[in-house]
């Protein structure tokens, strides 16, 4: 079993041009290593300028950022452990303030998001402008934007990517029926609407092998302002998993809940469903590295991550909160040592504190 470190919007790179610096590159390290986890996944990191939806948050798209993200890299790969890029497009889930030349969000679909985002250092969210829905013809352009993502993770020194197509951003929009509205051949069908996923996944498969290669996914129905509709998720992430392990992913990462303790009714037979795809277990691709790999998040302690693992209903489990607060969660897991608990009031934004402050056991 390998300990994942969830990708977790910090909002801490430098202004303008969203790069990613030294104090970030802290924050990685420390979280590395034989007492923190054995593969990190970068916070979302935007594939465009277009695909920015919050304030701060690191990019994957300029020459700076790639400069920026290999001390990262330097630092997590000097302390022993792997670090992967989350590639994000947000979508809808924007405001034009954050947008080239103040243009609209792009989207599968024209009908606004209910969720809020934060433009600028004040941190203070507002309401998502209104989107447009991508002309067919668009479509192959975002997709070499993932494409060429891939290509500058690659040169800062990532060991592997990961496809963001979680938590209500752009893939998502284009996968579920209650939000992609479209007429064209990505839209209606259940086949039309896994197209951009699967397109978007090939293309950064042209650049990584597919065992370096991960996918997000958060089957999850109804949380998010509401806004997430799906008549059939069964359906609907079963035969997306299907393709994807058809590809032979590295792994797909689930996130099972928003909330600590709390399981949404009837996802525990979706995630079954997931695993059948993504069996994991001694899996191997031709260059020896594990493929089609279950990986459980999202609201997990570490007893709930115990019972997982122990059930063989995953193959590894991956936090987030608990690696906010405690750097060495690695070690504080495997001695059953105290945990600390992360102060949210620092989650986004801001410097040090609440950020690289916090100390490894002692």
């Amino acid at each position: 079993m390998s300990l994942y470190f969830a990708p977790l919007t910090r909002a801490r790179a430098s202004m303008p041009g969203n790069v990613p610096n030294a104090m970030m590159a802290e924050y990685y390290a420390q979280r590395s290593g034989p007492d923190g986890a054995d593969i990190l996944l970068s916070e979302a990191t935007p594939v465009s300028p277009q695909a920015h939806g919050y304030y701060a948050t690191p990019g994957i798209h300029t020459e700076a950022q790639v400069d920026g993200w290999k001390q990262v890299t330097d630092s997590v790969h000097a302390a022993g452990s792997e670090i992967w890029c989350q590639l994000w497009h947000v979508g809808r889930m924007s405001h034009a303030a954050l947008q080239p030349d103040g243009a609209a969000p792009v989207s599968s679909t024209s009908t606004p998001s209910g969720r809020h985002v934060y433009v600028d250092d004040s941190f203070e969210r507002i309401l998502c402008s209104e989107p447009r829905a991508l002309e067919t013809e668009e479509i192959s352009t975002v997709i070499e934007s993932y494409r060429h993502a891939a290509e500058l993770s690659m040169r800062a020194g990532f060991d592997g990517v990961e496809v963001h197509g979680a938590n209500g951003y752009l893939i998502e929009q284009f996968l579920r029926s209650g939000v992609n509205d479209r007429d064209d051949h990505y839209g209606g069908i259940l086949a039309n609407r896994l197209r951009f996923a699967l397109e978007v996944t090939e293309a950064v498969c042209s650049v990584f092998d597919s065992d370096r290669v991960g996918f997000r996914v958060s089957p999850i129905s109804g949380d998010l302002e509401a806004d997430r509709g799906e008549h059939d998720m069964l359906e609907t992430y079963g035969v997306l998993a299907d393709e994807l392990a058809a590809m032979d992913l590295a792994f797909l990462d689930v996130v099972e809940s928003f909330t600590v303790g709390q399981r949404e009714p009837g996802l525990d037979v979706i995630c079954a469903r997931l695993r059948e795809a993504f069996s994991g277990g001694d899996a191997r691709s031709s260059s020896g590295r594990p493929v089609r790999q279950y990986v459980a998040g999202g609201g997990f302690t570490p007893e709930d991550g115990e019972r997982a693992i122990a059930s063989g209903r995953c193959d590894h489990v991956m936090y987030g909160r608990l690696f906010i607060a405690n750097p060495d969660l690695g070690r504080r897991l495997l001695d059953g040592l105290p945990l600390a608990d992360p102060d949210p009031e620092t989650f986004y934004g801001g410097g040090a504190e609440g950020y690289t402050d916090y100390p490894a056991w002692s």
